[in-house]
């Protein structure tokens, strides 16, 4: 018996289908999965999963939470989730919070269309499971839609033109799901000004605290960490509130803390370089005068 500490790799999604005792795919690269059909028997509580393929849960509606590495999602209001492969997760500690439907593609089943290429730029592939997209009536209706339409497509007989439609039903699948991401970073300004404060408090106290000198230049990798956000889910919410990814921010924090000491302090540019975390003085003037259009020197003299 597999231990719970162990990883179960699911290689196949007719091996999936065969966990689940459901029935063979009607095409191997791709299958839609209503939990309600699943015999409560066959789930796996709270066992380390890894999938080669891609899925995007919906759940309409649910009681619970469930365990995505070590944090919870709330899907009390419904909403979609997204894996891509190789991503390890857990599975719920109870059965009854398998609802819903999830949606299983292999990269095979898409890797000579343009979606092949393009779905590494749907950043929620990347997104942490408490970082989902919760979604309003409306946007649940639309959701069932092209569930029910991908549905449809796999209960008729396969056809030259099935793998396209199939395809083009999960980019439109997809593209609804960037347009809602995109909705639920505008409603939830509140939540996400909050991220933005902390964000700047903490490079703020990076840069007061001379880190740099040790550590080197803040990285998005770090400052992630620090907030508990995936580092594609916090440059996506930026990007959408601000018009800049997490680099270009903390670049422009960086730039406006050099600006305060080239004002402020009498210390030499080598120093300030150094102490936010260059390596170079060089490599200090080139960002700032790429994005002040003047030397720190010339910026100090014009100041004073």
């Amino acid at each position: 018996m597999k231990r719970k500490s162990d990883i179960q790799t699911i290689a196949s999604i007719p091996q999936l289908m065969r966990e689940l005792r459901l029935p063979a795919p009607v095409h191997p690269l791709i299958a839609l999965v209503d939990y309600d059909k699943v015999p409560v028997e066959m789930l796996a509580k709270d066992q380390k999963i890894t999938i080669d393929f891609y899925k995007i849960s919906f759940k309409p509606r649910f009681r619970g939470q469930t365990k995505y590495g070590q944090a919870y999602y709330d899907f009390e209001e419904g909403g979609l989730a997204f894996l891509k492969p190789k991503q390890v997760v857990f599975t719920p500690e109870e059965a009854d919070d398998y609802t819903g439907f999830a949606l299983y593609f292999h990269p095979d089943f898409i890797r000579h269309y343009p979606l092949g290429n393009a779905i590494n730029h749907y950043g929620f592939f990347s997104y942490q499971v408490s970082e989902a997209l919760f979604l309003s009536a409306r946007e649940k209706e639309e959701i069932t839609n092209l569930l029910n339409a991908i549905a449809q497509e796999l209960d008729k007989q396969l056809d030259h033109f099935s793998q396209d439609i199939l395809v083009s039903h999960i980019e439109l699948l997809l593209n609804y799901s960037k347009r809602f991401y995109h909705r639920q970073f505008l409603t939830r300004k509140s939540v996400n000004h909050g991220i933005i404060t902390s964000l700047e408090l903490l490079l703020d106290n990076y840069f007061n605290e001379d880190t740099g000198l040790k550590n080197g230049l803040p990285s998005v990798q770090h400052i992630s960490a620090q907030l508990r956000l995936s580092q594609r889910y916090m440059s996506d919410m930026l990007k959408s509130l601000t018009g800049m990814n997490t680099q270009q921010y903390i670049q422009h924090m960086l730039i406006e803390k050099v600006k305060e000491k080239l004002s402020s302090t009498n210390l030499s540019v080598s120093d300030i370089a150094y102490g936010l975390g260059f390596e170079h003085p060089q490599s200090f003037s080139k960002l700032f005068k790429a994005k002040t259009k003047q030397s720190p020197l010339e910026f100090r003299v014009s100041f004073n």
